[in-house]
């Protein structure tokens, strides 16, 4: 490992985190993932609603991603499959019973981080108790992140909201002032990512940091959000949740194609590869780095997981992220 370590600040919510912060723990130490804390799905959303008590999933598997403690590792992802605990990850429930002990989930976070023994840190990106909003073009609004990311909305680019102002963590903004570079992680755009990007600060941190911002572009379309969307569009969408036109200093995507038969479970459910215009990405105010990302290796799906069924089966290859990555924080 290089004797200077950059700085670098993930953000997103749980599965693009969670690739991304997997590859880079093996080439810096100094890694902070701010984590979006509107989910309410699956376990998160039954502990919300029963406990009060902020959505612990993304952040766990963040937690999980940094860690390099296996037999810890494999507890924190541990899912009950019968009986009352059914559905729910040992992981979310330690957060969960954490918090309620001590009123407090960055210290239920820091618990949880030294059982883990992380490389890094993982930080709320707000601690504020919020309902994720989407108003649609014909005036629908729809509520929370678990319907929001997998509704079909009737236009593009929705209005994305709070039911109540929710303010940058100190910590994370803290984190993103020091950076050296700020990456945007892949993920479901308007379920994921946008209650991280509009939390209240989080435009004037990015604007004010020195460090390079890097977008990394999801690998296929989302049918109902995001259809026809390039990767420009996608760079552009990101930028609209944010507020900054021109934030984005390089954009990752993916120039590889899924094997055969996982692209036909796609193309059926009209999910297609992102597309990219190089005539566009060249005269873009960004610089556009394609390449192949697809990680080919099979995911095992938890049978215990209340919404398995909506997860992806195309990954990004995180190896190959980080190493672009630390690519550009040398440049």
């Amino acid at each position: 490992m290089n004797k200077f370590q950059p700085k670098v600040v993930v953000i997103g919510g749980g599965t693009g985190n969670y690739t991304v912060l997997s590859g880079l723990k093996r080439y810096t130490e100094n890694i902070t993932a701010l984590v979006n804390m509107s989910d309410d799905g699956g376990s998160t959303g039954v502990l919300r609603d029963e406990l009060g008590v902020l959505p612990p999933g993304d952040v766990r598997q963040c937690l999980v991603a940094l860690s390099d403690t296996r037999r810890v590792r494999d507890l924190f992802t541990y899912r009950f499959d019968q009986g009352g605990l059914k559905g729910h990850s040992f992981g979310n429930l330690f957060l969960s019973a954490v918090e309620k002990m001590t009123d407090s989930f960055e210290e239920a976070v820091s618990v949880a981080s030294e059982v883990l023994h992380i490389h890094g840190e993982v930080v709320p990106v707000t601690l504020q108790k919020t309902t994720l909003l989407a108003k649609t073009k014909k005036g629908t609004e729809l509520k929370g992140e678990n319907v929001i990311g997998s509704t079909a909305l009737d236009a593009q680019f929705p209005e994305i909201t709070f039911d109540k102002k929710a303010y940058l963590n100190i910590h994370a903004k803290k984190a993103i002032a020091n950076a050296d570079v700020v990456v945007i992680s892949p993920g479901n755009l308007y379920g994921s990512l946008a209650p991280a990007l509009i939390v209240d600060g989080m435009k004037q941190a990015l604007k004010t940091t020195k460090a390079k911002i890097v977008c990394i572009t999801n690998l296929v379309t989302k049918p109902g959000q995001t259809d026809g969307f390039s990767v420009a569009t996608h760079v552009e969408e990101i930028e609209r949740l944010i507020g900054q036109q021109g934030i984005v200093d390089f954009v990752i995507y993916n120039t590889d194609e899924p094997t055969k038969r996982t692209y036909e479970k796609y193309v059926k459910d009209n999910e297609l590869l992102l597309p990219f215009d190089l005539d566009d990405l060249e005269s873009a105010s960004y610089t556009a780095l394609g390449m192949p990302l697809i990680d080919k290796s099979p995911v095992v799906v938890d049978s215990s997981d209340k919404i398995s069924h909506v997860r992806t089966w195309i990954r990004h290859d995180s190896d190959r992220i980080a190493r672009e990555i630390m690519k550009i924080a040398f440049s």
